[in-house]
């Protein structure tokens, strides 16, 4: 996508996403995997990623636990999205073996960050990092101590450089046969 920048700071406004970002979303989330992906997966996972992992949860939207970025010069635009969620899911797609929809007991168990995308004229730009913030500062506001994500390789440097420390690497096969690699982290939720 061609980018409307040009030597100005580019400043985006966070907000919670509703079901009316859906569409959206779902754009920006296949137009981020399909850029990003291929030189962490190469060209032949790239598709089956996009149609696998790039899935948007509406569980998130109807929970209010899912954070959209958009352009202050362009709103309603959105360049940026990512959330977490209260119940037992690490991603979408990921069929019945990572859980359902079980709310987590936030003293024991950790929330799970989820569904992080940013377009590709918009990445190094600390957008991860806000949505970040506002994901360990929701789930702070709930009680939960700590938060879990599977990461694509993408997203591993901002995990990383955010305070998530790596548990173990996993494969995910697609119901197409299709195996990705993927990255269990955790992170204690930092005091407020």
């Amino acid at each position: 996508m061609a980018s409307h920048f040009h030597g100005a700071p580019r400043i985006a406004r966070l907000r919670t996403a509703n079901v009316a970002d859906e569409t959206a979303i779902d754009a920006l989330m296949k137009a981020s995997a399909r850029s990003l992906f291929p030189a962490f997966y190469g060209e032949r996972n790239t598709p089956s990623a996009v149609r696998y992992i790039a899935i948007v949860d509406r569980t998130l939207l109807e929970d209010g636990t899912y954070f959209v970025l958009e352009p202050e010069d362009q709103p309603g635009e959105i360049v940026a999205c990512g959330g977490w969620s209260r119940r037992d899911k690490l991603f979408t797609g990921a069929g019945e073996s990572s859980g359902g929809v079980r709310r987590l007991e936030p003293t024991t168990e950790p929330a799970r960050v989820r569904a992080m995308f940013v377009r590709e004229d918009w990445t190094r730009l600390g957008l991860g990092k806000r949505i970040l913030e506002a994901c360990e500062g929701a789930a702070r506001e709930e009680g939960f101590l700590k938060l879990a994500l599977m990461a694509t390789l993408p997203g591993v440097p901002l995990y990383s450089a955010y305070g998530f420390r790596e548990l173990e690497r996993c494969e995910l096969r697609f119901p197409d046969g299709v195996v990705v690699e993927t990255v269990r982290m955790e992170k204690e939720i930092a005091a407020a």
